[in-house]
């Protein structure tokens, strides 16, 4: 089997660069299901007449996804606002984010993944404004934290960072490794050298977008940041694990291969696919509809909107997920109540 552990030397606390994962035989399994899956968005997209708009609601959501992990407070509906230029009401840093976010996201097309200084060009659009080293490798040591004060990993050494970052990308522009798997290995991997003051986890994201879209452009619009958010325990779980022993990122990549497989799942598996572009007002009508009347029932609800209770069970579903919503009693006699934002 294939070898390709990360080392860490214990004495000086740098990375060996030669090594990155060991590999798994499950993992081609996954690959093949994901081509598949990718067969099955292309016709998905020939077959329907809403791309741009369906394309549009996806970006978005990617940067709600990819900001809100980063405890950004603003809701979806929030953030459509921020995007379509729109007034909100808001933290000016959140608000600042998303705009930042969304000029990234936006120039994905233009970036190298493979280029240094293009990595630090996506930096300083994600972080324009935010932060004091915003462009720029940090000059400082960090380590991540819990709400508690535990240290559970340490950046690298700042002198290290440069030299660390540059052999990352040059082993991702030589390798003959599947883009799946090496965009996910290069999103570990700036996690672990944790090359910036702030960002490190947005611009992880990105760019494993950016390598994946590279590979096939379909990725430019598939919602993988948002089954990040929806699977964010486990993200940051895959994370810890990686990062243990001798740094095999083997965990994080079967995670992040599980997660792009189903972020291609649920954007060809909608069942009306003009509810993915008028979801989200569909969701704020229901939401409307509890506030006025905790205890009103799916089906009055799918009554007044005029839509069928199938469709309307599946929304609130959705939101229960989200944690947006949840219900308090019997299915007959409980209570709804709103718990978060979309």
């Amino acid at each position: 089997m294939t070898s390709y552990v990360i080392t860490q030397n214990m004495t000086d606390d740098t990375i060996s660069m030669e090594d990155f994962f060991s590999e798994s035989p499950k993992w081609y399994d996954r690959i093949g299901e994901i081509y598949a899956l990718l067969e099955r968005v292309i016709i998905s997209e020939e077959r329907s007449s809403d791309v741009l708009k369906l394309r549009r609601l996806n970006r978005i959501m990617s940067v709600h996804a990819s900001t809100a992990i980063e405890g950004n407070l603003l809701s979806l509906d929030q953030v459509t606002d921020v995007v379509n230029g729109m007034p909100v009401w808001g933290p000016p840093k959140d608000i600042k984010e998303i705009q930042n976010a969304w000029q990234a996201y936006n120039r994905l097309e233009e970036y190298d993944p493979w280029d240094v200084r293009d990595l630090l060009s996506a930096h300083a659009s994600m972080t324009d404004a935010l932060i004091g080293e915003s462009g720029k490798f940090r000059s400082v040591g960090v380590s991540v934290v819990t709400n508690q004060g535990m240290v559970i990993h340490k950046g690298s050494e700042p002198e290290d960072v440069p030299d660390l970052v540059k052999k990352l990308l040059e082993w991702g522009k030589g390798s003959d490794v599947h883009p799946l798997i090496k965009s996910s290995a290069v999103h570990f991997m700036i996690e672990h050298i944790h090359p910036f003051r702030d960002g490190n986890g947005r611009i992880g994201r990105l760019w494993q977008t950016l390598i994946l879209s590279k590979w096939n452009p379909l990725f430019l619009w598939m919602p993988v940041e948002t089954l990040i958010h929806h699977n964010q325990r486990r993200y940051y779980s895959a994370l810890r694990d990686s990062n243990r022993n001798d740094l095999d990122c083997r965990p994080f990549i079967d995670l992040m291969l599980d997660i792009i497989a189903d972020s291609l799942r649920k954007y060809v598996e909608m069942p009306v696919r003009d509810e993915v572009v008028f979801g989200l007002e569909l969701k704020k009508c229901i939401l409307s509809a509890v506030r006025s009347n905790p205890s009103v029932s799916a089906k009055d609800i799918a009554t007044n909107l005029g839509k069928s209770s199938r469709t309307v069970e599946r929304h609130i579903n959705d939101m229960r997920e989200m944690k947006v919503l949840k219900r308090e009693g019997s299915k007959k006699t409980g209570i709804w109540v709103i718990s978060g934002t979309l």
